[in-house]
Parts: structure tokens; C-alpha cells; sequence
């Protein structure tokens, strides 16, 4: 990987800044060395560790189109414009745990049910590109937000299993099988919906050493975010719908200090891409006069198999900067694309660990773009659980027009595109009561583009409100 020049100056000043104020914080090297105790030798059994857990959100969002643009939706048959979108939805989950049955190999199992209501039900609040048809052609529904019928309809009530998998564990060594949350930075549960989404596939994890971690899977189905059904995996940014029959990764997690943890993951999305990632989070000094958080990211993919997609040789990073002292804390991020498509990962997942995916992920072809963002957690000041944010960011040099066609070939028509975002939030998590954990979270966000940057120009607000909840 080569690091441009503003990379490398920004590394160098706050290399400085950190070495002039931060307290110093132990390095030493923890050695990797087997785990002394069994996680499965603690088995209480399968009804003694059974638990009942679950949650319900409340989420809003309030879009509006600038410049022109418009979201569709569908008329007495007629495909109508409107610049504003407006879904509010409440999804609830219910989740059963049971414990570990005792023995060498522990079995359990962990079922969810998902449910969502559909609170907003205006056909024309509840617009989309376009007008409430099928997606890419493939069945699904014109909203991304609230599940709609053909013709832009609301689903006013539906349900389904979100998680449904059993698992074997031996050691500190688990394999679950079924329906699943999965965390990687390439196969990741996405939760900025209502509902989370989850996988159907079976994966291993591993802890037996300390400091160091393995995991590896295998995924064939999604469960997606607003819909009822399964759906393979397919990519987020492509021109038409290209799926994969299987998506296998693999991966490690290593942490040679307390203050270091680094991973290093490999992904196939068959006839897709393989693509490969490392990523590195570095924490010096002491926030209470001044520490400095160092995160970089790094993705590399290339096509693979059938290379349904096209051609595809793209390595892209971001390198952020956070300064910390008490309440107040300053992040800088840098973020380049490398290559002549989008930076790309699978849909339905939160596979981008880059710096700057905000509301715009700044992924466009041969894109830079940079972040600055400010934060604040009151609780130095009296009011624990309530904090705020605003940042901005900038993208440019977008440039697709050396791009060989296949499925990205729309980012020909990028030639110098270049567009911005900023956003302020606050949220507040309640500290101690029966409402305990409840976090309420409100944003608001504004992009603007250029005429061939995809994002278009927007302004959204958003309102969020999760109550947890236990009953066993």
C-alpha cells in the first residue's frame, strides 16, 4: 500500500502532537500463551443458563431532495415525483438463549423472532427511485426502509425469525450453524434500520490462545433488514444485480499489547471478488490530559472466479487521527480509492470499516476525500449517557472514466466529480431505573454532489429510540 502525501503529513504532526502532551501508556508485549480457563468447563446447562432478552426502536427518518432530484411514488397508476421521503417504523425483537448444556461439548441454541409495524403508511411519504416496482428486477420492493407491496403499498405488520441456529462448544471454541449475527469487516450485521439483518450459513470461532482469536465461515443466504424473506448475497454498489451462491471468510485478530489490536481477514464472494483486509487501532497517552487514537483500514479486492462483476483490481484505506482530553475529543480521516470502480462490499452487511463511510460511504472511483469531527460526552460535565457530535466531510477527484466496463460501468460518466457532508447528532442513554440502557439518538445530515456523483444532494433527519428489555 502507498500512503499519498497528505496521509503521511498528517501521520507526522500528530505523531509530534502526541509525543509533546500525551502521557505515556505501557507498551509491553503480551506473549500469546494457551488460555488457562474453559469457557465450556463453566457450563451451567441448557435450562439453568436459559435467558429471555429483547428490544424495541422506535425509528423515524424525514429525507428531502435538493437540486432538482425527486423520489416516485405511484399515483392512481401513475409514477408522480415528490422531493420528500418520510419512514416510521417500530421493530421489536425477542431473543431466547439457552445456556450450555455441561459435558466436554456443550450444545445450545439462540431463536429470535423480528417483528416491525409500519407506523407511516402515505403512499406517498413512503416514496422511492422508483414509485414503490421491484427492485433491479429481482421481487424486492421499492422501499429499503418500510417492507411495500408492489405499487408502493405498506406492509402495515409483519414478522419472521431474525436468528435461528444452534451451537457446539468445546474449549473456548464455539461452531454455530443456522441463522446468525456474524461481525467481520467483510460479513457484518448492518443495524441502522429498524431491524438488524442476520446470515444463514454456518461459522467457527476460537479463543484458546490468549490475545489471539480465529475465525471462519461460510454464508449461502441474508436475512435482509425490511424484508421477510432470504436473499443471496450480492454486491452494494453495482449497476445490475450480480449474486453469490456462497460468501467464505476467514479471519484473525491479534493483539500484541493492551494498547495495539490489529486483524487480518480474507473474503471470497464466489464469481465476485476476493478481497482482503487488515486493519490496525492504536490507543497512546492518557485521555485525561491527552491520548491519541491512530485507526488504519485496509481493503484490497480483486475479481475472482467467473468475475461476474467485470474486472476489479482496487485497494483502498483510510487513516484517521483522534485526539481525546476529558470531554472533548478531535478526529482527522483520510480515505483513498485506489482503482477505476467503487470500493465495494456486499449488501445487507456493514462490511466497510472505512473512516469516512458516513452517509456517503466516499467510495467513488480513484476518490480522496477527508473528515474532521468534533465530539463531546457531558458526563465530565455532570450529565453522564449525554453526548454530541458534528463533522464534515469532503470528497473529490472522483474519476471512473477509465473504467473497462461490466458492472460498475455507470462511473464512466465521472470525471472530476467531488461532493460534501456534514451531520450533528446528540444522544443520551438513560443511566440507572427500569428504563436503564435505553439510548435515544437524533441526527441531522446534509450531502451535496456534484451532477455525476451517485449520492445526489439530500438532507435528512432522524430519531431513533431503543429500549432494551429482559424477561427471563
Amino acid at each position: 500500500m502507498k500512503l499519498s502525501s497528505t496521509a503521511l503529513l498528517a501521520l507526522a504532526i500528530s505523531s509530534v502532537t502526541a509525543t509533546a502532551y500525551a502521557e505515556s501508556q505501557s507498551q509491553a508485549f503480551t506473549p500469546v500463551t494457551v488460555k488457562e480457563k474453559s469457557a465450556q468447563s463453566e457450563a451451567t446447562g441448557f435450562v439453568e443458563g436459559q435467558s429471555i432478552t429483547g428490544s424495541t426502536r422506535n425509528w423515524y427518518a424525514n429525507e428531502q431532495l435538493k437540486r432538482g432530484a425527486h423520489f416516485k411514488y405511484n399515483k392512481n397508476g401513475v409514477p408522480t415525483n415528490t422531493d420528500r421521503r418520510i419512514n416510521w417504523v417500530q421493530g421489536t425483537i425477542l431473543k431466547y438463549n439457552s445456556g450450555f448444556t455441561e459435558g466436554t461439548v456443550g450444545f445450545s441454541t439462540e431463536v429470535a423472532a423480528y417483528n416491525a409495524i409500519a407506523l407511516e403508511r402515505d403512499r406517498k411519504d413512503l416514496a422511492s427511485a422508483n414509485g414503490g416496482a421491484p427492485l433491479n428486477g429481482v421481487g424486492g420492493l421499492g422501499n429499503n426502509r418500510t417492507l411495500t407491496k408492489n405499487g408502493g403499498d405498506a406492509e402495515g405488520q409483519w414478522s419472521k425469525l431474525g436468528l435461528a441456529n444452534v451451537k457446539a462448544r468445546f474449549s473456548n471454541t464455539t461452531l454455530t450453524a443456522g441463522r446468525q449475527n456474524f461481525s467481520s469487516p467483510m460479513v457484518d450485521v448492518i443495524g441502522n434500520r429498524a431491524l438488524p439483518s442476520s446470515f444463514e450459513g454456518v461459522s467457527l470461532h476460537s479463543e484458546e490462545l490468549e490475545n489471539l482469536s480465529f475465525d471462519v465461515a461460510t454464508f449461502d443466504r441474508n436475512s435482509p433488514r425490511t424484508e421477510e424473506s432470504q436473499r443471496k448475497f450480492r454486491s452494494e454498489y453495482a449497476d445490475t444485480v450480480v449474486e453469490a451462491d456462497h460468501v467464505n471468510t476467514a479471519g484473525i485478530t491479534y493483539q500484541p499489547f493492551a494498547s495495539l489490536t490489529t486483524s487480518l481477514w480474507g473474503t471470497q464472494a464466489e464469481d465476485l471478488w476476493n478481497q482482503y483486509y487488515f486493519g490496525a487501532s492504536h490507543v497512546l497517552g492518557d485521555s485525561s490530559v491527552l491520548s491519541l487514537t491512530t485507526g488504519l483500514n485496509y481493503y484490497k479486492t480483486v475479481d475472482e472466479g467467473k468475475a461476474k462483476l467485470g474486472e476489479i483490481d482496487n485497494d483502498t484505506y483510510s487513516l484517521s487521527f483522534g485526539l481525546t482530553h476529558q470531554a472533548h475529543s478531535v478526529t482527522f480521516s483520510y480515505q483513498e480509492v485506489n482503482g477505476n470502480e467503487y470500493f465495494d462490499y456486499l449488501h445487507e452487511t456493514n462490511g466497510i470499516y472505512l473512516a469516512n463511510s458516513l452517509l456517503s460511504d466516499f467510495n467513488g472511483p480513484n476518490e480522496k476525500s477527508f473528515q474532521i469531527a468534533y465530539g463531546l460526552n457531558m458526563a465530565e460535565y455532570g450529565v453522564p449517557g449525554l453526548k454530541f457530535n458534528i463533522y464534515q466531510a469532503r470528497g473529490w477527484g472522483i474519476d471512473g472514466t477509465h473504467n473497462k466496463g461490466g458492472a460498475y460501468s455507470s462511473v464512466q460518466s465521472m470525471d472530476g466529480e467531488h461532493h460534501y457532508e456534514y451531520g450533528i447528532g446528540t444522544s443520551y442513554a438513560v443511566q440507572s431505573g427500569p428504563l436503564k440502557a435505553t439510548t435515544v439518538r437524533a441526527t441531522y445530515t446534509a450531502h451535496r454532489a456534484s451532477e455525476n456523483q451517485a449520492d445526489g444532494s439530500i438532507n435528512e433527519f432522524r430519531l431513533v429510540t431503543t429500549i432494551p428489555f429482559n424477561i427471563l
